[in-house]
């Protein structure tokens, strides 16, 4: 070994060296944080908007306790299930489900050769389907509401428990339902927007929304019964007052499953 680095004092001042170079660096890493604003790498619209969605949740979840009875598991137990009514809706629904034979099995994918022919091909008649819609003033049947109820429970992330809309700040994460004249309008709008989704600007009884993300088609994974019953109960909520949907009427626009999002510019203007 030199004797220079057998220095006890040059050692000594190497390893205080070596302290006050790691403290530097930790300094620095620690103004770098504060002034990312010591987040972690979280935007603060992304936490506004987390927050948001965790007060929605709460709602959902005591509508859900407010509206469904609970049960005890065992005479004298203190064990607990979810709402009956729940489990007999869904229990109802899987015993009743029977394999249905698959037309078409391909999948379709945004910008590919299958969803560009879906998109060039002809349109469905929007105006026959619309003048399927029942005289207004027709009164939506019980049982129907009821369904659409618990079916809007999972639109309630977006659009709000009430139909009012979900804002974080300057984020508009859905719309507002709650009066909406696109809800109270033509029908074949509602129908098209579930099988194809919304992107984009859109007005809303002359309010404009630009909403983060868009709306994913939730038409395609429901039945004919279970879309009309959801698009019924918000024509007759949250303020709204218009004639029922039809499970017919969502037939009729099947064809509108795979084809590109729409746009305000692709709706049937509201009168």
């Amino acid at each position: 070994m030199e004797p220079t680095r057998d220095n006890p004092l040059v050692r000594f001042t190497a390893f205080w060296w070596g302290i006050g170079v790691i403290s530097l660096f930790g300094v620095l890493l620690l103004i770098l944080w504060l002034r990312s604003g010591g987040n972690s790498g979280i935007e603060p619209l992304e936490q506004a908007a987390a927050i948001k969605r965790y007060e929605i949740r709460a709602g959902v979840d005591a509508a859900q306790n407010a509206n469904l009875e609970w049960k005890v598991v065992e005479k004298g137990s203190t064990v607990q299930v979810p709402p009956v009514a729940t489990f007999e809706m869904v229990g109802g629904q899987l015993l009743a489900s029977k394999p249905s034979k698959v037309e078409d099995p391909a999948q379709v994918i945004p910008n590919t050769p299958t969803a560009e022919t879906l998109a060039g091909g002809p349109s469905a008649d929007y105006d026959a389907v619309d003048a399927l819609t029942p005289a207004a003033g027709t009164a939506p049947d019980a049982a129907v509401m009821a369904k659409g109820e618990q079916g809007y429970l999972l639109c309630a992330a977006c659009h709000g428990p009430k139909g009012e809309g979900v804002q974080a700040g300057d984020i508009t994460v859905g719309p507002p339902l709650a009066p909406s004249d696109w809800v109270v309008g033509p029908v074949s709008n509602l129908i098209r927007i579930q099988m194809r989704g919304l992107t984009g600007p859109i007005h809303v009884s002359g309010k404009l929304y630009t909403p983060v993300a868009p709306m994913t088609p939730m038409g395609a994974a429901s039945s004919d019964e279970d879309v009309a019953a959801v698009l019924t109960y918000v024509r007759n909520s949250f303020g709204n007052s218009a004639p029922p949907v039809l499970p017919e009427q969502v037939k009729a626009l099947r064809s509108e499953i795979g084809k590109p999002p729409l746009t305000e510019a692709d709706l049937i203007p509201v009168k």
